[in-house]
Formats: C-alpha cells, sequence, structure tokens
C-alpha cells in the first residue's frame, strides 16, 4: 500500500510534467511566429548555451543533477525546432523568381521543396514524369537545383544549357568537384554546389550542416546561404576538392567497411537476435550502423563508394593497414600493437578525450532505450 501511494504521486508529477511540456510547445509555437515576422533563424547557438548554462546551475542548486535536466531539455528543444517549422520562415529574397528542384519527389529533394514552400517561395518539381518539360519549367526559374541520383547528375547537368543567364544552378549531391565543375560548363550564370550532411529522415534542419562550395557570382546566390541559415543549419564554406577528399573518410570508407561487416555477418550466418542481447549499448550501436545502412537504398551507397577513383585508392589503403594489424595478431607482437595503439592516441591527441564525452552521453541514452523481456 505505501509503494502504491507513491506510485500515484509519481504519476502525477508526470502528468504536470506532460502538461508543462504541452505548455512549452505552445509557446515555441508562439516564439516561431515571431521568428519568421522578423526574419530570425529557427536556432541561435549562444541563446542555446546561455540558457542550458543557466538550467543547470538552477537544477543544482535543488539537488537536481545538471546533466538530467540538460538531457531533458535537448530533447524537449529537439521537438521544439521542429515545431518551429510549422509557422514556416521568412522569405529572405521575396524577388525570386520560382524554385525549381530536379528529383524533387526523392526523399532529400522534397525536403528541400518543404523548406522552400515554407519560406514562401514558389516550387517546381522535375523529374522523369515531365522532363519532356524541362526548358519550359526552367525558363521561368531563379534557382535550378539538381538532386539528381548521384551516377547521372553530371549528364543531368550537362543538358541544362538553357537556363536563364540570372538562374543559379545548384546541385546537392555528396561529391562537389566534378557535379561543380560540369555546372560551370554548363551554365554561364552563378553556380554553387551544396552538400546536406544529413538524410531525408532529419526532423527539423536546424544544427545540421549544409557543405557549401563557391562556383561563380557568388553574390548573386547569398540569399541562398543566409535563407538555410534561417532554417536553422550551419553552412560550411570548403573548396570542391578539399571536400571530396574529406567524404573519401567520412562517407565512402565508412560505408564500405559497414558493407563488408554485414557481408561477413551474413557469410557466418550471425545470430543477430544473440548478438544485440550480448552487447553493450557501443556494439549495440555500431551493430545498429550497419543495420542502418542495409535498411536503405543499396543504389545510394554504390553511388557514394564508386564515385570517385579517389575512394577506391583509401579502401586500399586501409585494406593494406588491415593486412599489417592481421600479421601483428599473427606474430602474437603484444608490444607492438601497444605501442601502434599509444602512437594513434597520441596523434588524436585532444579530441579522444572528446570523442570519449561525447560518445558517453549517447551510450547512456542508447541503454536509456534498451528494453528487456523475459524468455
Amino acid at each position: 500500500m505505501p509503494l502504491s501511494k507513491l506510485r500515484d504521486k509519481i504519476d502525477a508529477v508526470d502528468q504536470q510534467i506532460i502538461d508543462l511540456l504541452a505548455e512549452r510547445l505552445k509557446l515555441v509555437g508562439e516564439v516561431g511566429e515571431v521568428k519568421t515576422e522578423h526574419g530570425l533563424p529557427i536556432y541561435v547557438p549562444e541563446r542555446e548555451a546561455a540558457m542550458l548554462a543557466k538550467r543547470r546551475a538552477e537544477a543544482e542548486s535543488k539537488g537536481v543533477p545538471a546533466d538530467l535536466i540538460e538531457d531533458i531539455l535537448r530533447r524537449t528543444m529537439r521537438e521544439s525546432y521542429a515545431s518551429e517549422n510549422e509557422t514556416g520562415f521568412k522569405t529572405i529574397n521575396p524577388e525570386m523568381k520560382r524554385i525549381v528542384i530536379i528529383g524533387g519527389n526523392g526523399l532529400l529533394g522534397k525536403r528541400f521543396v518543404e523548406m522552400f514552400e515554407l519560406s514562401g517561395y514558389q516550387v517546381d518539381i522535375l523529374g522523369r514524369a515531365n522532363w519532356d518539360q524541362a526548358e519550359q519549367i526552367c525558363s521561368k526559374a531563379g534557382l535550378v537545383i539538381v538532386g539528381s541520383p548521384i551516377d547521372v547528375t553530371e549528364d543531368i547537368i550537362s543538358q541544362l544549357t538553357y537556363l536563364p543567364e540570372d538562374c543559379i544552378l545548384a546541385d546537392i549531391t555528396s561529391v562537389k568537384d566534378g557535379p561543380l565543375q560540369a555546372m560551370l560548363m554548363a551554365h554561364k550564370g552563378p553556380v554553387v554546389g551544396l552538400h546536406p550532411m544529413f538524410g531525408p529522415d532529419i526532423s527539423s534542419f536546424a544544427k545540421q550542416v549544409i557543405v557549401y562550395c563557391d562556383g561563380r557570382g557568388e553574390d548573386k546566390y547569398v540569399w541562398l546561404i543566409e535563407q538555410m541559415k534561417i532554417w536553422g543549419s550551419h553552412l560550411y564554406n570548403v573548396q570542391a576538392p578539399t571536400h571530396d577528399e574529406s567524404m573519401t573518410l567520412i562517407q565512402a570508407l565508412r560505408h564500405f567497411t559497414s558493407f563488408v561487416y554485414g557481408v561477413h555477418l551474413q557469410g557466418v550466418d550471425a545470430d543477430l537476435e544473440q548478438l544485440l542481447d550480448l552487447s553493450s549499448p557501443i556494439y549495440r550501436l555500431e551493430l545498429a550502423m550497419v543495420g542502418r545502412l542495409f535498411a536503405q537504398e543499396p543504389a545510394l551507397y554504390a553511388d557514394i563508394i564508386l564515385s570517385q577513383k579517389g575512394n577506391l585508392e583509401m579502401i586500399k589503403r586501409y585494406h593494406q593497414h588491415f593486412a599489417d594489424a592481421i600479421e601483428m595478431l599473427e606474430n602474437a607482437d603484444r608490444d607492438e600493437f601497444i605501442k601502434r595503439f599509444e602512437s594513434v592516441t597520441d596523434w588524436m591527441g585532444d579530441y579522444s578525450q572528446l570523442f570519449l564525452d561525447e560518445s558517453r552521453v549517447m551510450l547512456q541514452q542508447a541503454h536509456d532505450k534498451r528494453h528487456y523481456e523475459d524468455k
């Protein structure tokens, strides 16, 4: 009976928490309207950092762990950013003509269609079904964004020789140098390469990184960069060749190793259910990353991995490091293993501790969601 009464009180407090969260989301909606009216970005890092610091101090003064309140607020803010989408965004360039998104029916293309429409722009979608009308549709465009699959992007771009000279031509593929050069060749007007560093399953553009590579006529597309900042995105400027070199490590190599790991699991007919049951959060997340890869479109990852020659060269270098490490194991050279381990630790410097701290938070969140059932 005492336990039952205490649980009833906890249920009542939980209900109050739900009511307060509902009120907070309502206020967020009103904040979104004000931001839209005044053209303010959905995400302001300084405001968020100051608010979290204040709440952490307030929590500690009341005996509540600071990390607990920060976890709650960060999760709440993520939902808040998504809610602010519903109020729309200020139109940075109200004089802009129609926006055409080639591949706007694709998953990522649809997100950009949605965001531009929420920002007050008129958007046309161009795809296979209406490609015979491409020249007519693009003749009214002030911005054309190519969001086609990587393997046909440059071919699509090469056909866009009829764009109005003042039209901005952009792409949103994960490879930048080839498409950027193709755009500069096909079009005489403003050109910019974009790479959204996220997938279509995001709830908000807030805090999402969008890379942009300058091509031509930067002053003509500066409004586009500012518009994406209003959405809450972080815009990162980099040269196209440098971008592609980084993507070799960030995307191609990691996707390939996940692919091989999945192939290996299938080859040994691993019991995935048992692996999950026995895995700590870190290994569960690693399995999740492999599973995430195989839950998506295979052509996309084939194109990313095969998109540039440098990817293969880097994968071969990785393979050689694997071979060297295997030789070390065959020789049972424990001292050499420790030496190499410490060498990499020294090379990483302070990033080792940063990665440890960040992963600890993610692992705790993954552990909190774990649910056990009696068997």
